[in-house]
């Protein structure tokens, strides 16, 4: 049977910082440069969402997109849109807000909703030319 990927773009705008804690004002200005403003920066990520797997005899699709279009918009435009990840989400209480921790933390979120025979692929660009590609490995 093919197996066939399908993809889904969504977007959010979110501000953070980039900050060690255990590091000293100086060392994080030199490491994250302006992404270290104690005053936070914001960026209008855009998200793509891919599912990879065998096209269903039944219905036609690999995944229903209207299914993937909800569970993105509940689970993370919702939850991250217009939102300070340092201070709003939980899940960056402890863990630095860079794009490679942030795709990494959409995608566990997706991966438990998505049915585990179909491969997850989450890109996210935090800027047009920066972007970042994750699929559990």
């Amino acid at each position: 049977m093919a197996k066939v990927t399908v993809h889904r773009k969504a977007h959010f705008n979110a501000a953070h910082r980039l900050y060690n804690n255990e590091w000293s004002d100086a060392r994080n200005v030199t490491v994250f440069g302006k992404c270290a403003n104690p005053h936070y920066h914001g960026h209008n990520y855009e998200l793509i969402v891919a599912v990879k797997g065998e096209i269903n005899k039944g219905t036609g699709f690999v995944m229903d997109m209207k299914i993937l279009k909800d569970l993105i918009a509940d689970e993370i435009e919702e939850r991250f849109d217009h939102k300070n990840l340092n201070e709003e989400l939980i899940e960056f209480k402890e863990l630095n807000p860079t794009a490679e921790n942030i795709v990494v933390v959409i995608w566990n979120i997706l991966r438990t909703k998505i049915d585990t025979t179909l491969e997850l692929t989450v890109t996210l660009y935090e800027t047009p030319r920066n972007f970042v590609v994750y699929n559990g490995e």
